[in-house]
């Protein structure tokens, strides 16, 4: 008898160690604008998180789809997954370049589809939610394949976006570039987690961070340069020596989830109120949408919110960064 409490017990163990350690399948949904020749740097967190996921082996990515300024994205997320080195090809598709066109399928709504026939997957949505949503409305059938989809998006009430020395806010963009999307998805029933600008602002990232960058290989070199350059751009808009890697966060929910504070089970709402967020005169609209999430609420959709990053993932987003 004590035999067989004692090989139950192993076996209970090791069944246990490999249903946590097994590799979590994920598609990589991004707005990837790093080194995107504009007037001015643009963001690299998309980035930041692309290279950090192909160097975790918790994950296996399984696709990348590009949303908004698809051409450019589809060719530097290529590079990056090339430089970064997956051990087998990952496929890149373009999406909505626009982000305004709910329902209208292109090469990477189609191939996300495919994929979610095939098997069950978890979606990291890292911009605007177009394909994501375009796929669960023109294939609803297809939604108890999604283990859950991630986000950067989202807040309490209350809470402005105010980056760096707080000077200004800024609008919460991966969800105000697309609401309908947004509201599609949230009226399925795929479990959601959202960790947005509340999370991430415990991270911020300086060039003492990125310096060995620059002595690593050509693709390092030029992911030192671009993020050289949006440090100095953050610098001018929000008046600090570093950046935020916002994308860092929904990814280290998958990789990382013991590095957070989360509310769970907690009702999603989409408010209309005074808008927070003029953004020095590009934003003139006297209200704006708000994605909200509170315990006061009366919604019957739920979900994961992370509302706070806990010691040591900073480091852990160097480290991946830096290869080490």
């Amino acid at each position: 008898m004590l035999k067989k409490l004692i090989y139950s017990a192993i076996f209970f163990s090791v069944a246990s160690y490999t249903a946590h350690s097994q590799v979590k399948k994920v598609w990589f949904d991004t707005d990837m604008m790093i080194g995107l020749p504009e007037r001015a740097p643009r963001e690299v967190d998309d980035g930041v998180a692309l290279i950090m996921a192909l160097r975790q082996k918790s994950i296996e990515i399984i696709g990348i789809s590009i949303i908004t300024n698809i051409d450019y994205g589809f060719d530097v997320t290529q590079k990056l997954v090339q430089g970064y080195g997956s051990t087998k090809p990952i496929p890149v598709y373009k999406g909505s370049n626009l982000a305004n066109d709910l329902g209208k399928e292109n090469d990477a709504t189609l191939a996300l589809a495919a994929a979610l026939k095939k098997e069950k997957l978890t979606i990291l949505a890292l911009g605007p939610t177009t394909n994501v949503a375009t796929v669960l409305k023109n294939h609803p059938e297809l939604a108890s394949n999604v283990e859950e989809i991630i986000f950067c998006a989202g807040r309490t009430p209350g809470y402005e976006f105010r980056p760096g020395l707080q000077q200004f806010p800024v609008g919460d963009y991966n969800f105000d570039k697309d609401v309908a999307s947004f509201k599609a998805i949230l009226d399925t029933t795929v479990p959601l987690v959202l960790s947005g600008f509340e999370c991430s602002s415990y991270l911020l990232l300086g060039t003492i961070d990125i310096d060995r960058l620059n002595e690593g290989t050509a693709i390092d070199k030029w992911v030192y340069q671009q993020l050289v350059a949006w440090i100095g751009r953050a610098k001018t808009l929000f008046g600090t020596e570093g950046f935020i890697p916002y994308d860092a966060t929904p990814l280290g929910y998958l990789t990382h989830p013991e590095r957070f504070k989360y509310y769970d089970q907690i009702p999603v709402e989409i408010n209309e109120k005074a808008n927070d967020a003029t953004m020095n005169g590009r934003d003139l609209r006297a209200t704006k949408p708000y994605l909200e999430v509170s315990y006061n609420f009366k919604s019957e959709r739920k979900l994961k919110y992370a509302y706070k990053t806990l010691p040591g993932f900073e480091e852990i987003v160097i480290q991946s960064l830096l290869g080490r």
